[in-house]
């Protein structure tokens, strides 16, 4: 009689190699074999296998009791039964793939589906029709990866003409983030024509939708003002990526600081303003754009894309132009990794003012002219500062600036990628570091950004020896205190999404042999 009840043998049981070689049946009362799995198998009162192989592979046995008649199995029993597992084997395996191929396209089917109703929620929920401004050309492009992320963009209309511009990114793909997405898009609706202050709409955002927030995710947010007679603008940014404007003297970021909404609780949103004046452009993106690889793993970037701001063009050539560099950049067979969102203003008439209050420093003089050496995105793990270092060494070699001050400068950016592996990405792997490394006329720089997971650097601390052994200093701080000495400038920059350390050589009127190691 056949046994009906499985028994699971474990992979590292020898029964699992003995029926790999058997000849044939295998009398298990005669099998001196030390195995858990025979032992169950007798107590279950199976007295004969029969191992069925397909293509030299174990991939099922056939489990036979004492034979009715209570009398051996015979060498015919046992020829039989060999013949029919040569048989049943392949069909066997047949059955698996079938079964295997069916469930990969039941889960094929079910991913499909998926993204469909997360592209139809991103669809129905951006705007069918851009803004028409006088004295404005306004445009907008949303690309979506395959696998449908939560990018979104908005247009809002406020009274006494003016409009709210939103652009956001919500930290997750399909429709756990589509929804997410439409349900932020709908709060802001909500909330933005009940105040004319973009910090005050995003604290309220913040507070709807932080107890409604998944695990594991946030939404960073951009919204912004616009009075189009004025020119003038009113922004708040819940941890997004600061806008870029193109002005007659250079570009200029546009910071304000926040945490990403549905984080935490009881934030405060930093506000500002400005003017933009004729000519003058504005480009609000996601991640996406920047964060793209090309095929030898080095990102598109954010000097590259402040490079091709810096070019005057209205807003749909300024987006055609952007999206035409990238495909340049990726090159062919490009798998897009992430959505990519981009809305683009630019004042074509009326104003007479300057850019106020961008946060980005004074604007009365260009920004030098900068060549961009290194775009280098890292796994956030230990170790890796090591590639951070050798890879700015690398780089900075046709320089070929005085061996000490490199050897300080190596220092400097293995320290900052370090601290960015191990407070910015928190040692996670999945989170990056990215390293870019440009040039001017007279300035080497250097910045390590992360995404400032463990809050803002505080400001380099003196180190005391004897304060630190009596408990009166933190047992670290030694770190940033070291990279300001080792090279001629240090810049902290935290907006709350993202931290960004700066380093500078300067190129003239240093000399080397004034400065200690």
């Amino acid at each position: 009689m056949t046994i009906g009840a499985p028994v699971e043998i474990a992979a590292s049981d020898p029964l699992l190699a003995y029926l790999q070689s058997a000849p044939g049946p295998v009398d298990l009362a005669s099998l001196e074999l030390d195995s858990a799995a025979v032992r169950e198998l007798r107590t279950a009162g199976v007295a004969l296998i029969v191992p069925l192989i397909s293509q030299g592979e174990l991939i099922g046995t056939l489990n036979l009791g004492p034979r009715l008649s209570e009398q051996e199995y015979s060498t015919d029993d046992r020829r039989l039964l060999a013949s029919l597992a040569t048989q049943a084997a392949p069909a066997v395996r047949v059955a698996e793939l079938v079964l295997e191929r069916a469930g990969e396209i039941q889960a094929r089917e079910r991913l499909e589906q998926e993204m469909r109703v997360a592209t139809l929620i991103q669809q129905q929920f951006l705007p069918h029709e851009l803004p028409k401004l006088p004295d404005w050309q306004v445009a907008a492009y949303y690309g979506p990866a395959r696998a449908v992320g939560g990018d979104f963009y908005d247009f809002i209309e406020l009274p006494d003409g003016r409009i709210g511009i939103v652009v956001g990114d919500v930290t997750d793909k399909g429709v756990p983030a589509a929804l997410i997405m439409a349900r932020t898009q709908s709060v802001l609706r909500g909330e933005a024509p009940r105040s004319d202050s973009p910090g005050e709409v995003l604290r309220r955002a913040n507070e709807i939708l932080l107890p409604e927030m998944p695990a594991r995710m946030f939404v960073t947010c951009l919204y912004l003002i616009l009075e189009p007679a004025s020119g003038r603008v009113v922004y708040a940014n819940a941890g997004h990526l600061p806008p870029y404007v193109r002005t007659a003297d250079g570009v200029l970021e546009l910071r304000a600081t926040g945490m990403p909404l549905g984080l935490l609780p009881d934030m405060l949103y930093d506000e500002k303003e400005g003017v933009i004046d004729t000519r003058q452009s504005v480009l609000l993106y996601s991640d996406g754009l920047v964060e793209a690889h090309g095929p030898g793993g080095d990102m598109f970037g954010f000097p590259r894309l402040r490079e091709l701001m810096a070019q005057e063009r209205p807003g749909t050539e300024l987006i055609n132009h952007l999206l035409e560099e990238l495909h340049e950049f990726t090159g062919r067979g490009w798998d897009q990794e992430d959505d990519i969102t981009l809305v683009a203003l630019q004042r074509t008439g009326g104003g007479e003012h300057a850019l106020l209050g961008a946060g980005a420093g004074p604007a009365e003089a260009p920004e030098p002219e900068r060549k961009v050496l290194l775009s280098l995105s890292l796994a956030g793990e230990p170790g890796n500062e090591r590639i951070a270092m050798a890879r700015v060494a690398e780089a900075i070699a046709p320089l070929d600036l005085p061996a000490a001050r490199v050897e300080r400068l190596k220092t400097a950016v293995s320290e900052a990628a370090m601290n960015a592996i191990e407070y910015g990405s928190q040692n996670d792997p999945t989170i990056p570091v990215e390293i870019q490394v440009w040039v001017t006329d007279d300035d080497l720089l250097v910045s390590v950004s992360d995404r400032g997971l463990s809050g803002p650097i505080p400001d380099a601390e003196q180190p005391d020896l004897e304060a630190k052994l009596a408990g009166e200093q933190k047992p670290r701080g030694w770190g940033l205190f070291l990279i300001k000495h080792m090279v001629d400038a240090m810049e902290v920059v935290s907006d709350g999404a993202s931290q960004i350390v700066t380093l500078t050589l300067h190129l003239r009127g240093v000399d080397d042999a004034d400065q200690p190691l």
